[in-house]
């Protein structure tokens, strides 16, 4: 029965990572060319990323057209064109679970991927991009900064970085900065704790590598936003980062060693009635399902996972408890406003667009659709034009009616997406935009 005559939500099994049979290549090879014969027959994912086309145009090209003459080596092509998005799983694909099918398109990539690393594929480049948080801590010492904001903006040491790294020259990368979120921030905690029917008082901020290390600022406005709302506010005592990277690099035994560092510490937070934020939605994502899903038997996992919010989710919910403050004195005029694709597939609705569209005189034109960066994926030289394709009919919408601000909850999205538009402009984080609205400084 498909999803349309099945009045059942689609539902994620736990990922069987522990056991060895997960990384077996004939047994994984074996379930691709099922899952991949299903969608082959179906073809209802053709217009997201390159992975269903690629897959498609293969077979059609086949001798027989159909899988079984599809040359293995292509089967494992179109993983390396998947990054892990979960748009296929969560808006088109009538064959998931509890279909008999069982069709888990993400995780099946994700098992491919992780047999990949376990036969030593992942390069000195993909093991570097995926280490975010190590790579932070290196290009954030006061001096190399400098040199490493140097080098990824200069046209000549990019095209070295082209041909010897397999970074493309043409790449838009983040700035690095000395002034980390963590070592600068200066959360409130004194103000009253008042819980709401639908949200904790109190809120512990889990800064990650990208808002620590590359855009402090969106922190501090974070910061200022929940001031503003006399939500007292602490950072997590310390923290790592929450594997997102390394989850989608197939190396499993990496991200379980950052769970083990960061998880009893949320835990004994969210244990105290804590709500934890993250301003990044794949991180976010990380904690609400994909470390619930190799972890279903653990307690400190699910209680995380239960006090994990994204910003917008949680301010949204204490508007609905009456607690959120809504004295806007700046209009923002028009907002093109794109939804992430990790944001998205946590089923929290467009709370972002809800309470920007709250402020007075701003419409916000949004755009639901994958913009084709995702993570290190649209870094890489040979991922780098598929990328910009796959984000041109984002661009072409954010460019509608001359927005004054052009804004997604992922920052490494807004980037991608205001180097597709080839516009000189300067991009701002939803909640940055909040703190605009206020008129906080």
């Amino acid at each position: 029965m498909s999803r349309e005559g099945n009045l059942e939500a689609p539902t994620r099994h736990p990922l069987d990572w522990k056991n060895p049979d997960f990384y077996d290549h004939a047994k994984t090879e074996a379930e691709m060319e099922r899952i991949f014969d299903i969608c082959h027959g179906c073809r209802r994912c053709f217009n997201l990323c390159n992975a269903f086309p690629m897959l498609f145009d293969a077979v059609d090209e086949s001798a027989s057209g159909e899988l079984h003459s599809v040359p293995k080596s292509v089967l494992w092509d179109v993983v390396d064109q998947c990054y892990l998005c979960d748009m296929c799983y969560m808006t088109k694909c009538p064959y998931t679970p509890p279909h008999a099918f069982n069709l888990d398109f993400p995780h099946t990539m994700l098992r491919a991927k992780a047999v990949q690393f376990k036969e030593g594929k992942p390069n000195f480049r993909d093991r570097l991009l995926s280490s975010t948080d190590a790579l932070g801590k290196l290009a954030s010492i006061p001096v190399v900064v400098q040199m490493v904001n140097a080098v990824n903006h200069n046209g000549v040491t990019r095209a070295v970085m082209d041909t010897t790294l397999g970074i493309h020259r043409e790449r838009i990368l983040p700035t690095y900065t000395s002034a980390t979120f963590r070592k600068h921030a200066t959360p409130n905690e004194s103000f009253p704790v008042r819980d709401g029917q639908r949200t904790p008082g109190k809120v512990v901020i889990y800064s990650t590598c990208y808002i620590n290390y590359n855009e402090p600022g969106i922190g501090h406005d974070l910061v200022k936003v929940l001031a503003h709302n006399e939500i007292p506010a602490r950072l997590l005592e310390k923290e790592a980062c929450c594997g997102m990277p390394k989850l989608e690099l197939g190396d499993l035994d990496s991200v379980a060693a950052l769970k083990e560092r960061n998880i009893p510490l949320l835990a004994e937070v969210a244990r105290a009635g804590y709500a934890i934020m993250t301003p990044i939605p794949s991180c976010t994502l990380m904690y609400k399902q994909e470390l619930p899903l190799m972890y279903p038997d653990d307690a400190d996992v699910a209680a995380v996972a239960e006090a994990m919010f994204d910003p917008f989710e949680y301010l949204s919910l204490r508007h609905a408890d009456g607690l959120l403050k809504t004295d806007f004195v700046k209009p923002l005029g028009h907002v093109s406003y794109h939804v992430p694709c990790h944001l998205r597939v946590q089923n929290i609705g467009l709370k972002t667009k809800e309470l920007l569209q709250m402020i007075p005189d701003t419409t916000v034109n949004t755009v639901e659709r994958c913009a084709g960066h995702d993570g290190t994926w649209g870094v890489k030289s040979e991922h780098f034009e598929m990328s910009m394709k796959i984000g041109r009919p984002v661009f072409n919408r954010m460019k509608e009616d001359e927005p004054d601000y052009v804004s997604s909850d992922c920052p490494i999205a807004s980037r991608h997406i205001l180097q597709g538009m080839k516009e000189e402009r300067e991009k701002e984080h939803p909640i940055s935009l909040l703190r605009i609205a206020y008129g906080l400084e």
